[in-house]
């Protein structure tokens, strides 16, 4: 580790995959370890070097950074006092909004971090159904619930309630939920994991988890407002019961939402969910302002198209690269490279970067609206000049 891992911040940064072992694979002197500022789907380091951005905030930004609508609804909240003793009108009129653009979001409630929101919905799902035990597939955040068998610091009989389900596995999914059977509080899953759900797979968590009378939660925190206004679900005709959506709803201001059926969200009249900042008007605002710009600019649509240009350039690069890359996953709006090595993709990042493009060597790149055909060219040309280098 170098002395920058040993600053005044545990851990280098609260965010763990920003990172320079998470970006780069190591800690490298001349890369860049902070930014300044960040605009459009460009950012500048400390050093006041420039970059093109393909990783937009871990796919927090869909706009564009800086997207000046929301940021003049942001500034209006904040001349409106940013917060106080009494709930804001402008949370009732956000979720309204969810509840006309998402019709099975008949209700909602707003956190800060998806990991928050993720947490109240398997609470939600266990006052409801008076069960402990969860099936979860993808990740689902820090919080105890969902940690796996090794995690330190989690007390063991937390991590025996919750086991994981495998991605676009019907037979397998099957026999899991069943084998829960009444102890089965919730399934929790991501809609995509490195690729489009199986329809096979889908139907079978909607049937099998009514049959046992567990909660369908969908864990739509990259994919709400990025691959339709409602997510995956909306894209691939699932209806869950819960829904947690964060990052892209808002376009990089802190918030987060789990929403789905009346009944269930009534349950946090029978437990507690509750944050002193959740009803703070600057990221409620931005949200309005980012649903807005979504809906009337067509932006999933949109995102399809130009994350097409950036994946069918990964194809490109699989092809003229097969030592190196073994594929191409995911989909257009949130795409990622494969590698035979991973310490191949830490040296295409940290050379990348080097040359001035910020590129994710795991899941997933994200494109934005700011993006046009001319980054994502420049962006495929740079990793093209790294791996023709590296032969």
């Amino acid at each position: 580790m170098t002395d920058a891992a040993h600053g005044p911040v545990a851990g280098y940064t609260s965010t763990g995959s920003k990172r320079p072992e998470a970006l780069f694979g190591g800690d490298h002197a001349d890369l860049p370890h902070t930014m300044l500022r960040s605009s459009g789907c460009r950012v500048w380091d400390a050093e006041g070097r420039e970059y093109v951005d393909l990783i937009m905030a871990l796919g927090a930004v869909a706009l564009g950074y800086g997207h000046p609508e929301v940021n003049a609804a942001a500034v209006r909240a904040i001349g409106d006092g940013i917060v106080g003793p009494l709930p804001p009108g402008i949370e009732a009129e956000l979720a309204t909004d969810f509840r006309r653009f998402i019709p099975w979001v008949e209700q909602t409630r707003f956190l800060k971090s998806g990991a928050e929101a993720m947490a109240a919905a398997v609470r939600l799902a266990r006052t409801a159904t008076g069960r402990e035990a969860v099936l979860g597939c993808g990740y689902h955040g820090w919080l105890d619930w969902c940690q796996g068998q090794d995690a330190r610091g989690v007390p063991a009989g937390t991590r025996g309630l919750y086991a994981e389900l495998p991605f676009n596995d019907p037979e397998r999914t099957r026999e899991m939920i069943r084998r829960a059977g009444d102890t089965l509080a919730a399934v929790v899953f991501e809609p995509v994991i490195l690729a489009p759900p199986d329809p096979a797979w889908l139907v079978v968590l909607r049937e099998e988890t009514e049959r046992t009378g567990a909660v369908l939660i969908a864990d739509e925190i990259k994919t709400a407002g990025r691959l339709a206004l409602g997510g995956a679900c909306e894209r691939f005709a699932v209806r869950p019961d819960l829904v947690v959506m964060g990052k892209a709803i808002a376009n990089g201001f802190p918030l987060a939402a789990v929403g789905g059926r009346a009944d269930l969200m009534a349950g946090v009249a029978r437990t507690w969910i509750s944050s002193t900042l959740a009803t703070e008007f600057v990221s409620l605002a931005a949200a309005r302002a980012t649903l807005a710009v979504l809906h009337a600019r067509r932006v999933p649509e949109q995102l399809g198209r130009i994350g097409a240009w950036l994946m069918d350039g990964f194809r490109g690069l699989a092809n003229r690269h097969p030592r190196h890359v073994r594929g191409v996953a995911g989909l257009p709006e949130m795409c990622c490279l494969l590698w035979h090595d991973e310490a191949v993709g830490a040296t295409v990042a940290v050379e990348s970067a080097r040359r001035g493009v910020l590129f994710k060597r795991s899941a997933y790149n994200f494109v934005s609206m700011a993006h046009g055909e001319r980054d994502l060219e420049r962006a495929v040309g740079v990793l093209d000049e790294v791996m023709a280098a590296m032969r």
